[in-house]
């Protein structure tokens, strides 16, 4: 296991490339490399054969098949054909391939990294009856079956333009403009709107202590099988027991798989002491849809009047749960914007605060390292079990890990599973894992925590929102708006370039780490104190201030 310290003091880099493991035989591009170009490297000279793009990866020495290419210091895939040095990498000539693994072989000790910058630090942030302490004071409505997804949208309709939680439609009135040219006969006359992306509301909030009413629609509660009614409801109570939720408007057809007991059974099962108002309606009872309406309207306003009561106090950082995601990633992911974001997981975890990894097909090939970094023989083995279950129920579909990599991913720089699953480990920084979750349990226990979700971006940030996480950092290479309905997403950029063109969903910018500007820890630390002013309410990330809401509920299974 390495240190935030060692990985950079592994990193060997020129302006040309980089070597980041003493143990591997691949260098990767900092910048797009010519055929015929020579490269030397301790004391060995290369003269590439082919052109090499910024973000890949090319051979030290000749490659012969299935010799093993490393990188990160562990196993990423095989040479399918004869490489030669300076070669690249490719799909066509790489197969994937990662290290096998079993329990818990080794003991590992943590140096945890100087907090004493942060150790008096507080947030601003909504304490909870249960002690939890939430960054946001959000209202949900949601809907227990997709039937009920109709009636969840009239209540939206509402309410948000009334209370001053819409976002103006700016593009509504550029639309406007464009139908009086056509009426004018003057479309040549078109140009750009002149507006910004990031609109205000177009009225003032009423309640000023809520952040927002959110409405969970999903496609989910009834059909499929009985497991994922059951896996919704968890995840639904997970986000009505966030600490970022003052309280929650359910809403019930009545005859589905997600009943109400099953919810309400759900939310005890995670905290006893659970305590928020809730409101829950079945149509099927209430009578008349207008009736139900009318009395779910009227109940949540009510509530509202009481949750915008509480207002935000000190609290230690201590009480931050943090999701760590990747998504959109690159060949510079997993040297940039990864380790910086596991560098705060570190100091999180060292102050005695939560994080969150998750998406278990991107931890493949690096299994071992963190089965011996978990703290106790359980949660080892209970990691084994919940990646082995997962790899055979993709398997059993045709499919498999191997076939993570997206097409955006491969196209710059991560060609294999483990190769990509190597640098989104770095998220997890280096400190013990002290729990794994399954999807729908929810984090309790300060420190790193492993949560079994799909590296699917979506359902993974849904999840972790659903396990307590009250923000979310995302690290993407290509860009990606993702965002979530109550815990704000800090999106973070493994390169300069992508920080530059799409500035309206980049909040912090780790492309200086692959510049020389800035180190790892630099780009942690800075990072830290951003969560902090989110967390305070003194800042909006890209993905609040665009009203990016995402929702996907994880499906394991098949649809009856």
């Amino acid at each position: 296991m390495q240190s935030i310290a060692q990985f950079k003091s592994f990193i060997e880099m020129s302006n040309k490339f980089l070597k980041i493991h003493p143990e591997d035989n691949v260098l990767v591009a900092l910048s797009d490399l010519k055929a015929g170009e020579e490269i030397r490297y301790n004391g060995h000279l290369i003269t590439l054969p082919q052109d090499i793009p910024a973000k890949h990866k090319f051979t030290l020495k000749n490659l012969d098949p299935q010799e093993e290419i490393k990188m990160y210091g562990i196993l990423v895939g095989k040479a399918l054909h004869p490489i030669p040095a300076g070669g690249a990498i490719t799909t066509q000539n790489v197969k994937h391939q990662a290290s096998s693994y079993s329990g818990k072989s080794d003991t590992v000790t943590w140096k945890a990294p100087d907090v004493s910058r942060w150790k008096n630090k507080t947030f601003d942030g909504y304490h909870r009856a249960d002690g939890q302490v939430g960054v946001a004071n959000y209202w949900l409505v949601v809907p227990l079956v997709f039937c009920e997804n109709r009636n969840v949208n009239v209540i939206r309709h509402a309410f948000e333009e009334e209370l001053g939680f819409a976002k103006q439609n700016a593009y509504k009135n550029y639309v406007q403009e464009l139908v009086a040219l056509y009426k004018s006969n003057k479309l040549d006359a078109i140009g750009k709107p002149a507006f910004e992306h990031h609109q205000t509301n177009g009225r003032s909030r009423i309640f000023k202590n809520i952040d927002g009413i959110k409405f969970l629609t999903h496609e989910g509660g009834c059909g499929g099988i009985r497991q994922d009614s059951e896996a919704l409801c968890a995840l639904l109570a997970g986000y009505i027991n966030n600490p970022n939720v003052a309280g929650a408007t359910v809403l019930s057809l009545g005859c589905q798989n997600a009943q109400i007991d099953i919810l309400q059974q759900k939310i005890n099962a995670l905290n006893p002491d659970f305590s928020k108002p809730l409101i829950i309606l079945e149509q099927q009872k209430e009578g008349t849809e207008q009736d139900m309406l009318v009395r779910a309207i009227r109940e949540t306003f009510l509530a509202l009047v009481e949750a915008n009561k509480l207002e935000r106090k000190p609290a230690p950082l201590s009480k931050l749960k943090i999701g760590l995601e990747c998504g959109g990633s690159d060949g510079f992911s997993g040297i940039s914007a990864n380790p910086a974001v596991g560098h705060v997981s570190d100091l999180l975890a060292a102050l005695g605060g939560s994080s969150i990894l998750s998406e278990f097909p991107e931890l493949c090939g690096v299994e071992q390292e963190l089965i011996n970094r978990c703290a106790i023989n359980e949660s080892a083995d209970k990691f084994v079990h919940l990646m082995r279950a997962y790899a055979q129920s993709a398997e059993a579909v045709g499919s498999g890990f191997d076939m993570n990599p997206s097409p955006g991913n491969i196209k710059d720089g991560l060609i294999t599973d483990a190769m990509k699953s190597a640098g989104a480990a770095k998220k997890g920084g280096t400190s013990p894992v002290v729990d794994v979750l399954d999807y729908g349990e929810y984090v309790t226990k300060p420190g790193l925590n492993l949560l079994c979700t799909p590296g699917n971006d979506v359902e993974s940030t849904t999840a972790m929102a659903g396990s307590g996480a009250s923000i979310i950092l995302f690290t993407t290479g290509l860009g990606t708006p993702t965002g979530n309905p109550i815990a704000p997403v800090v999106k973070i950029s493994s390169n300069s370039k992508l920080a530059e063109k799409m500035s309206d969903i980049i909040d912090v910018n780790a492309g200086t780490v692959i510049e020389g500007k800035k180190s790892i820890e630099e780009v942690g630390e800075e990072i830290l104190e951003f969560i902090i002013d989110v967390a305070s309410g003194k800042q909006q990330t890209k993905a609040q201030q665009l009203h990016q809401d995402d929702f996907i509920p994880w499906k394991r299974g098949v649809s009856l």
